[in-house]
């Protein structure tokens, strides 16, 4: 640069920078441009001011003349868009006009600069100003300007999305590009629509934008979409949203990641395609058309055309909003028009004003939609088909929801035709699944009542509709809004509804969740996809492009701000270990820049001589690179550069063939040479080195070029490259002579590196459609090689080539057949690529379709037609759909057709379940292996298909098993056929198919053993009834042991059950494992010897044998003669043992595991049955067990008789095996032999006795297995039977209680055989007249037996008639109170019934009905529970101690031997009073004990009543009764989360509320039993388990409510004492046993603040109860509190600020406020005179100087003292000033209180107490200096206290006056009291901060404003017990002696210890029960409290009056 060059630069740096900018020098234009950009790139505030200086600057510089000042022009424009923020958008407008106009012509550079700054405008939220630029843009008359135009809107639309760019105006541009000349703009603009396609979707864009293109155009389109899937994501974000990430920065990393994470599981924006579109005024054309005129025509032809136009202009996707109101009361008449054209016409074009206006047509909708219902009532097909779909485009365009039209809907479903009430009805079923749920939950509650109505309705239409409303709602918002409803339906709607409900969350289960993990896994792919790769151009969306390199798209237009390029770095370093992309397309670079990077490989004359013009010294200067090329050491740096230099000069235009081919050499060598060859390399080569192979001078040097590349790069790449070389290149020989070089490739290098349906692809539509005869006979070559690795399937891809051309493929496929994994290929790749490594398709290598498109919607649910044509044409579609795809399809989208196909394996229709099954077999064979998963355990619906009875059916299955074996192996099946060998609907005949299936494909099985699992169900098939399934199963087990052999099949089979492992080893030979079956044979009965093969042999039938094989010799079964011998003589051996075997039995194992449903008879299972033949061989001996195992009824009876004589000697065995004993004569009652029946009848009433008289209850699971049976089968057709089953019932009360047993009666009433529902009657009658009407649970069968009144059956009417009558003999006329709702003839039947009944009593003189049950009540009120006591029917129990532990709850008591449980509850009656229901509340047996409280609740409503003398009875009993309950709170919550009803903890909870209420019974709680209730109800209230159960919320306010009526109305100084002590840390063992996750210090924390709020709820109201509470007690449980914890602890939790010690505190500090200095006096049970001081002394001391000082109280002495003693003690010599003084100080401290009005109740009692405890002090001297209004206040008062006091009446009870003011005292001998100071009591103090917070008792979130009320309780004691000094004494000395005796070792509950006696205040009792004397020695006079001095010396008048 020159020197004035310099000089103008310099004075330029001078000018402003607009001059600079626009000098007319281009250099200093060009100098200010680069100044700027470092300027901005140095701003670091996007608020800097010179931003905005500059942002005007850049609409003139940007449009320079000189492009290299442009170029400089845009980078400052791009560095002054990354320095600023969004309001830099407002220059956007002018600047991007300007870029348009100049810039998109320029060069290279700066276009694409160009469109780094519209990216960043886009970036910087200017989206809509380039968009208007954008349009200005494509309209360039240069084409040149328009590509990068497009390029830029694609870019901006991929990377930002259409959140950001709207997609509507790209839309309008469109369709002009379409149509444009050039086809680059062409190009550019279908890859910017098929990005908008990845955005939008492909449906919006085709309907707005396909109508505009031309027909080749949208079949171009058409293939291109194919290629596209899904939705995109955005990859970049606007500059605001940049910011908020970098802030987000500085969060520490955790929660970035977790930031981060969220950004990406984000939703993609779904775009509605009406907002994309411009709306259409229809009004106008309308008008013109004629329409007014046409309606009112009288011609319906004239009329449907005018509806027909506006029908047509209807259509337009949206419409403008305007006047519709005329045209809709138009439509309105013409709806229901007399031609039916007409009607439809005008219903059709609501529909579609209806989707074109949508909530703009919402007045319209509201006032057409009735009259749309009503013309439902049409039965015409068209008509019916419009009406349904435009009542759907009503609600899915959002004209209304079903919340606004409830009441037309309530109109048309009454209507009386019933068509309108079914489609109504169904089109409110799919409003309901097209609406979301927020919007169900609110119309449910309308809907379902007129659901419930309608399935009551005569047309099964309306029903059936009905119940899929119903459906529709449950499956969007569950089943809680139908609970209530589905109560009042009947068993056969609520099945039908429950099968629907469920049949329609599992398809929405299997079909919602699959695809949303396979799209959100899809998404996820293509955002890793989007991230690393970013498209340079919009054409390169188009097949054959490829994406480029994310870093380059960055380094164009990303931000480069420090932070942002940080953040890339930390990304990129976090994802090194993901494979990077490779950048294929190689980038643009000159000659010269070649030259001056090889400078130092290549000498500058070889260069210079290639460029030669002489071929000659071209030819030297290649053979010159040749050899420096194989000289050079790293070739791989320069192997790139190296390719380029080749490829410019000489270049692929070289005519001379020697250069030719030694350029081709070169390359050759270079990409053989070098470690890793770029794919930029290939891709410069490959067009002129296949221009090459067409030549046949340089044919094999080119070849052999390609075949180096292959081993480069992997023949994948190369392949996808020439594929479109060849197809679009114009000399013929470059196609077949490449085709030609593929056989060889394939060959060489075989096709696992090949994309199979690429290829083929290829050889279809190119090769073989070639005119040329040598590319159709390569083609032919390339598909025989092809052939050759992938087999005979290659050819269902070629189906649709000609014949001539499939006859010489044929013969090509024989000269190549087909070799498999044999062929090894020849040559292999250097470098695999991992993106081209794996084949498209799947193992096999060939291509798979993915058909997830075609399995639409449509098809899924009409495979569940109700036509069974469609469901038929459906399954063929699916047929239709593997063939199209060759039968090879990919997994993707086919769980919902599988999960569709398994509907159809139940269809009632036969022949289509068998071409399910066909279709299935299909499925299987085109998908391979993945079925597996894809299917979703659809084969063990298949499986089931084996038990059908028909042969082809089954034929059928075993077709698709073997597809289904061929596709996915068989060990996989494996688990499926192990379940359907052991389901007995399977049948005999499709269990004898599936084991020869079986053993026809396990020797082709990879792994043999896989198949063991299958042995254990083949050995139970071998004891099998049907002989043909016994032989195919040995047969296959034959298989199995020939592949595994014996030692490894002996191994498997020893846990078998002995008698099948006998059989097994019989049949199968194992001869080399029978030692080990011995051993398994002795473990069964201890010394047992191996069963003889005789006994093996009659073992095996069991009670499935019923009449095989019976009655034959044993000799035609084929067995030795000797193995009988061997029987006989083993016999006597085994006699000679015990006949039964309870060492290892476990029952409540057994019964566990014995799953039977309760109440309700079933057949037993085949399991069943397996485990009762494993436990009667494993615990009775075995000739025992052979006898009863046996089919010969002669044998079982011989067993029986042997159980019946040894029953007397072995009654603990049997009730140890009564289970396995029950569940074997529910077999012998399922049989029909009569003479076996009759033996067990005859045996069991034994049996019941001998359980009798051992006092044995059955069992819950023993009474499940055997009354069910019992009771379906007592009416048995033989009336001998029918006898003895129903004695046996009766006796069963004698061993299972009756109400227990009653529901099994109930079930047998609804039996479907009649004679069982007799028996069942008749029986109820028996109870009822022998048991009384008051055992619990016989009134509730009353109903059901008046029921049965209304049967046709005669004999059923007489026997219930007669029951009833029985009840009317007992009960008299309150049994019309039991009997339910009976028609007016059953009554009439029953009132005669009854009447004669009465007049047989009468005849009888039995007295009236009736009279027996009132006698019988008045006897147990009477004599209480004497009689029941006398009868040794009640049981006794303790439970009044305290609960240790909660695992202690199990449901039978632990301490109880469960054979010897007494009888739990009398025989003949239930409870008859409260006592008798005690006793059976104490049982503890949650379901039982629901009987008692029952009775108890009666008697407290009862004891409530003033008159009731009931009360005094409970009182005593009361603490026995809560502490019952107390236990049985976790038995019925334990019992009720097992999975039980919750109804009896509501029963426990109620009857304690009851209890509460009454204070007086509250009172007579014991503090041990309170504090085991408390503990319990706050545990509970804890348990997080709680909620979950039933009707949990219900329960949890239960115990809320008990909890405050506890705390109200029990002993206050017990709940205090209670609730301090609860305060320490909670014994482990007291939590739940199935502890929560959190810590123990966290649930301690928990209930702590549980206790906490219970002790603020009573310390509250302690101002008006102070006198109801003993403050010696509540001071002795601080003490111990403060005492336990220590100084050291109490500090560090004062630090901690600890909430429990916190709370102790103000419960001390509220005790010393109320009584001031007279505290001292409450410090009986603190030992005051120990070393160290107590601790609660300094806090007292401490609350008085704080109260003092708040001139609250006057102290009493010096606050500093230390010893709390007697003053005597302390003074040698006494007097009794010190007494004096504190009387006068505390007489001040009354008055006060007086004085307050706030506080003058609670001081005139404090007054009264006073004159009490002093009658000898005159209080009214001390009020000379008052007023006489004050003093009458006072004298009044306490006349009105005595008066109070002797009515028992508390403080807070008394009314009062305000006091007057208190006059001047102005006696020196009272310190001044503040007159009308306001008191702060009713506020606490600062120490509980927290806890004062808190004023009411809120447990888990249940609020309860519920006050704590003070108690009415009597101040008797008070006057009893203050003024005997001797009883003080004594009290005194007993508490000192206590308290020196247990103090020194304190306990973690000393409570009881301590107050064992429950003392008063003043001594009197809790219990009333006379005071134990302890022999203490008589205590000297120092030893007493100071207290007791002072009382001494007022008795002995030593203490002067005031």
């Amino acid at each position: 640069m020159s020197t004035e060059d310099e000089k103008l630069l310099k004075e330029a740096k001078k000018l402003p920078w607009d001059e600079r900018l626009q000098h007319k020098n281009w250099k200093v234009r060009n100098d200010a441009n680069i100044d700027l950009a470092a300027l901005c790139d140095s701003i670091t505030d996007p608020k800097d001011a010179r931003l905005r200086d500059f942002g005007p600057l850049f609409k003139k510089t940007v449009a320079d003349s000189n492009a290299p000042v442009q170029e400089k022009a845009l980078d400052a424009l791009l560095a002054f868009q990354r320095a600023a923020d969004a309001d830099a958008s407002r220059y956007a407008k002018e600047v991007c006009d300007a870029i348009v106009a100049k810039c998109l012509t320029g060069r290279p550079k700066t276009v694409e600069k160009a469109q780094a700054a519209f990216l960043l405008w886009v970036e910087l939220e200017a989206a809509e100003v380039f968009l208007e630029s954008m349009e200005k843009a494509v309209k360039n008359k240069v084409a040149k300007a328009v590509v990068p135009a497009i390029d830029v809107m694609f870019q901006a639309l991929s990377e930002f999305g259409t959140k950001v760019v709207p997609p509507k105006k790209i839309l309008k541009m469109l369709p002009e590009l379409f149509d444009h000349p050039d086809q680059n703009v062409r190009a550019s603009s279908k890859g910017l629509t098929l990005e908008l396609c990845r955005w939008i979707g492909k449906e919006p864009v085709k309907s707005i934008l396909f109508e505009k293109m031309r027909d080749t155009m949208k079949k171009e389109l058409e293939a291109e979409l194919a290629n596209v899937s899904g939705l995109a994501k955005p990859t970049r974000k606007i500059r605001s949203e940049q910011e908020k990430e970098l802030e987000e920065e500085v969060v520490p990393e955790t929660t970035g990641a977790s930031t981060s994470e969220e950004a990406v599981v984000d939703a993609p924006v779904e775009i509605d395609e009406y907002d994309l579109v411009d709306p259409v005024d229809i009004l106008t054309p309308l008008e013109k058309s004629g329409f007014w005129d046409g309606v009112k025509a009288t011609k319906w032809s004239e009329r449907r055309d005018a509806v027909a136009e506006l029908t047509k202009l209807a259509s337009a996707k949206k419409i403008a909003p305007g006047d519709f109101h005329e045209i809709s009361r138009t439509l309105k008449k013409l709806i229901t028009d007399v031609n039916l054209a007409v009607a439809v016409e005008a219903t059709q074009a609501i529909g579609n004003l209806a989707r074109g206006l949508r909530a703009n047509f919402s007045g319209n909708a509201r006032m057409l939609l009735p009259v749309l219902l009503e013309k439902l009532k049409e039965k015409k097909p068209t008509m019916t088909e419009a009406l349904s779909q435009t009542l759907q485009a009503l609600h899915k365009s959002g004209c209304f929801t079903l919340v606004d039209v409830i009441e037309d809907v309530r109109v048309a479903v009454k209507n009386k035709v019933p068509l309108v009430r079914s489609l109504t009805l169904t089109w409110v079923a799919f409003c309901i699944e097209t609406s979301n749920k927020a919007t169900v939950l609110k119309l449910h509650k309308e809907y379902v009542p007129i659901c419930m109505e309608c399935l009551n309705d005569g047309t099964p239409e309306v029903r059936d509709a009905s119940f899929s409303v119903l459906t529709a709602i449950a499956k969007m918002v569950g089943m809680k809004p139908l609970e209530r409803s589905l109560e009042k339906l009947d068993d056969v709607r609520k099945k039908k509804l429950s099968d629907m409900i469920g049949s329609a969350s599992e398809t929405v289960l299997s079909s919602g969740t699959a695809p949303t993990t396979a799209s959100g896994a899809a998404t996820s792919a293509r955002g890793v996809a989007d991230s690393l790769s970013m498209k340079r151009s919009a054409a390169s969306m188009l097949s054959g492009k490829k994406p480029v390199q994310a870093a380059a798209g960055t380094k164009k237009s990303g931000p480069s701000k420090s932070t942002a390029a940080k953040k890339a770095d930390g990304s990129q370093s976090k994802a090194s270990a993901a494979p990077e992309i490779e950048d294929v397309e190689p980038a643009e670079m000159s000659l010269e820049e070649i030259e001056e990077r090889l400078s130092s490989v290549v000498k500058a004359e070889t260069i210079s001589q290639l460029k030669s013009t002489v071929w000659k010294e071209r030819l030297e200067a290649i053979g010159l690179l040749k050899q420096e090329v194989e000289s050079l050491t790293e070739l791989d740096k320069s192997a790139e550069l190296l390719i380029r230099l080749l490829c410019a000069v000489p270049g692929w235009s070289e005519k001379n063939v020697q250069v030719q081919q030694q350029v081709i050499e070169v390359i050759t060598h270079i990409a053989s040479t070098v470690n890793k060859f770029p794919k930029r390399c290939v891709v410069l080569c490959l067009l002129g080195v296949s221009e090459k192979v067409a030549d046949i001078k340089t044919r094999a040097h080119a070849m052999k070029c390609l075949t180096a590349f292959c081993e480069a790069v992997g023949p994948g790449f190369v392949f996808d490259r020439l594929y479109k070389i060849m197809k679009e290149h114009k000399n013929p020989k470059v196609l077949s002579e490449g085709i030609l070089w593929m056989v060889s490739a394939v060959e060489d290098f075989g096709v696992s590196n090949l994309k199979l349906k690429d290829m083929i692809d290829f050889c279809k539509d190119i090769g073989l459609q070639s005119s040329a005869a040598a590319t159709r006979n390569g083609t032919i070559k390339l598909i025989g090689m092809l052939h050759k690795f992938v087999g005979p399937d290659i050819k269902g891809f070629l189906s649709d080539v000609k014949p001539a051309l499939l006859s010489a493929l044929d013969a090509e496929y024989e000269k190549n057949p087909f070799e498999g994994a044999a062929v090894a290929p020849k040559r292999t790749v250097r470098v695999l690529d991992t993106s081209s490594s794996t084949s498209a398709g799947s193992s096999d290598g060939l291509p798979r379709e993915d058909i997830s498109a075609k399995i639409t919607p449509t098809l899924l649910k009409n495979l569940g037609s109700p036509d069974w044509k469609v469901r038929l044409e459906s399954i063929d579609a699916v047929n239709k759909i593997v063939e199209e795809a060759h039968k090879r399809i990919q997994p993707t989208g086919t769980v919902e057709l599988f999960t569709a196909l398994r509907g159809r394996l139940y269809d009632s229709n036969k022949n289509l379940v068998m071409a399910t099954l066909s279709t299935i077999g299909g499925l299987a064979s085109a998908m391979g292996p993945s079925v597996e998963k894809s299917s979703k355990g659809i084969l063990a619906d298949v499986l089931k298909c084996l038990g059908d009875n028909k042969k082809h059916m089954r034929e059928c299955t075993l077709t698709a098993l073997d597809s289904w074996v061929a596709a996915a192996q068989l060990d996989k099946m494996v688990p499926y056929i192990i379940v359907t060998l052991g389901d007995q609907k399977t049948g005999s005949e499709g269990r004898k198919d599936l084991f020869d299936w079986l053993s026809k494909h396990v020797p082709r099985m990879g792994d043999p053993s896989e198949a063991l699992p299958l042995l254990k169900p083949s050995a139970s098939s071998l004891m099998d009834k049907s002989s043909e399934v016994r032989k195919a199963a040995e047969s296959f087990m034959n298989e199995i042991l020939k592949i595994c052999g014996q030692e490894v099949v002996g191994r498997n089979l020893k846990d078998l059950p002995s008698p099948t492992l006998a059989i097994v080893a019989e049949r199968l030979k194992l001869t080399s494992v029978h030692e080990g079956f011995s051993e398994s044979v002795k473990m069964v009965t201890p010394s047992m010897t191996l069963p003889s093969k005789a006994g093996l042999k009659n073992s095996k039938h069991g009670p499935n044998d019923r009449g095989s094989n019976v009655g034959k010799p044993m000799s035609q079964r084929g067995l030795p003669a000797r193995a009988s011998v061997t029987m006989v003589s083993t016999q006597d051996y085994v006699k000679s043992q015990a006949l039964f075997n309870i060492k290892d039995s476990n029952k409540e194992e057994r019964e566990r595991r014995v799953l039977v449903r309760k109440f309700k008879f079933e057949e037993p299972r085949r399991e069943q049955i397996d485990e009762l033949k494993i436990d009667l061989f494993k615990h009775f001996r075995e000739d025992v067990s052979l006898r009863l195992w046996n089919s010969d009824f002669k044998r079982q009876i011989d067993g029986i008789e042997l159980l019946q004589k040894a029953l007397p000697s072995s009654g603990k065995e049997v009730i140890e095996l009564l289970d396995i004993l029950l569940r074997w004569f529910v077999l012998r009652f399922c049989e029909s032999n009569t003479t076996c029946l009759l033996k067990v009848l005859d045996f069991l009433p034994e049996l019941f006795d001998s359980l009798k008289d051992q006092s044995y209850m059955l069992t819950e699971a023993e009474a499940a297995i055997f009354l069910p049976c019992l009771v379906e089968k007592s009416g048995h057709n033989i009336e001998k039977v029918r006898e003895k089953m129903g004695e046996l019932i009766k006796q069963m009360v004698n061993i299972y209680s009756l109400p227990k047993l009653l529901p099994y009666m109930l079930e047998g009433l609804r039996s479907k055989n009649n004679r069982t529902r007799i028996e069942c009657v008749d029986i109820i009658g028996y109870f009822i007249d022998h048991h009384g009407t008051e055992v619990g649970g016989l009134m509730k069968n009353l109903p059901s037996v008046a029921a049965l009144t209304a049967e046709r059956d005669g004999e059923i009417r007489k026997a219930a008639l007669n029951t009833l009558a029985t009840a009317y003999k007992n009960l008299g006329d309150d049994v019309w109170r039991y009997v339910g709702k009976l028609s007016d003839a059953q009554r009439s039947m029953l009132d005669d019934r009854f009447k004669w009944k009465a007049r047989e009593m009468d005849k009888r003189r039995e007295g009236r009905p009736g009279d027996a049950r009132a006698a019988l009540r008045r006897s147990v009120r009477e004599n209480g529970s004497d009689v029941a006591e006398q009868s040794g029917e009640v049981v006794s129990r303790s439970v009044t101690g305290s609960m240790i532990s909660r695992d202690n709850f199990g449901y039978p008591d632990a301490h109880m031997d469960r054979h010897m449980v007494p009888r739990q509850m009398p025989a003949a009656t239930g409870p008859a009073d409260w006592r008798e229901a005690l006793e059976i509340v104490a049982l503890g047996l949650p379901e039982q004990s629901v009987e008692g409280m029952k009775v108890i609740c009666h008697e407290l409503t009862q004891a409530a009543d003033p008159e009731s003398t009931v009360l005094e009875d409970l009182i005593k009993e009361a603490d026995r009764l809560v502490s019952c309950l107390a236990v049985m709170v976790p038995k019925t919550f334990n019992f009720s989360l097992a999975g039980a009803s919750s109804r009896s903890c509501k029963y426990v909870l109620n009857t304690l509320m009851q209890t509460f209420q009454i204070k007086r019974l509250a009172h007579a709680v014991k503090e041990g039993t309170l504090d085991n209730l408390i503990t319990e109800l706050l545990l509970w209230l804890l348990d997080e388990r709680v909620p979950l159960m039933d009707d949990g919320s219900q329960l949890l306010k239960a115990l809320n409510v008990l909890m405050l009526k506890i705390l109200d109305n029990a002993e206050r100084t017990s709940s205090f004492v209670v609730l301090i002590n609860l305060l320490r840390p909670l014994d482990p063992s007291r939590w739940p046993s199935p502890t929560p996750t959190e810590s123990l210090a966290v649930k301690n924390q928990k209930f702590s603040d549980l206790v906490v709020k219970c002790l603020i709820k009573l310390t509250k109201v302690l101002q008006s109860t102070i006198y109801e509470v003993d403050l010696d007690r509540i001071l002795q449980s601080v003490h111990i509190y403060l005492q336990e914890l220590g100084m050291e602890e109490i500090r560090r939790r004062a630090g901690a600020d600890d909430k429990p010690l916190r709370m102790v505190k103000t419960v001390l500090h509220e005790l010393v406020k109320l009584r001031g200095t007279a505290i001292k006096g409450h410090l009986s049970m603190v030992p005051i005179d120990a070393e160290p001081q107590p601790i609660i002394l300094a806090y007292i001391d401490l609350n008085l100087q704080t109260l003092a000082a708040a001139r609250m109280l006057t102290p009493s002495g010096p606050m500093g003292q230390t010893h709390w003693g007697d003053a005597a003690s302390n003074n040698p010599n006494p007097s009794t000033h010190s007494a004096d003084a504190q009387l006068k100080q505390e007489l001040a401290a009354v008055f006060k209180k007086i004085g307050d009005k706030q506080t003058c109740t609670i001081g005139l009692y404090e007054l009264y107490r006073i004159t009490q405890l002093y009658p000898k002090v005159d209080i009214f001297a001390q009020l000379q200096n008052a007023s006489e209004a004050f003093r009458t206040y006072i004298r009044d008062g306490l006349a009105q206290v005595e008066k109070n006091a002797a009515a028992g009446k508390t403080p807070s009870s008394l009314p009062l006056s305000t006091p007057p003011p208190i006059g001047a005292i102005p006696s020196p001998k009272f310190a001044p009291s503040p007159v009308h100071t306001k008191s702060i009591g009713s506020k606490m103090d600062s120490n509980e901060d927290d806890a004062s917070g808190e004023t009411q008792l809120a447990f888990r979130g249940q609020v309860d404003d519920s006050r704590l009320h003070s108690v009415d309780q009597p101040t008797d004691r008070y006057q009893t017990s203050a003024g005997t000094l001797d009883a003080l004494r004594e009290r005194m000395k007993s508490i000192q002696a206590a308290a020196v005796g247990h103090f020194d070792g304190a306990q973690s509950r000393p409570l009881t210890s301590m107050n064992g006696s429950n003392m008063l205040h003043g001594g009197t009792r809790l219990d009333s029960e006379p005071q134990q004397q302890s022999n203490i020695p008589p205590m000297d006079e120092r030893a007493l409290s100071g207290l007791q001095a002072r009382m001494e010396r007022l008795k002995s008048g030593s203490m002067e009056p005031l």
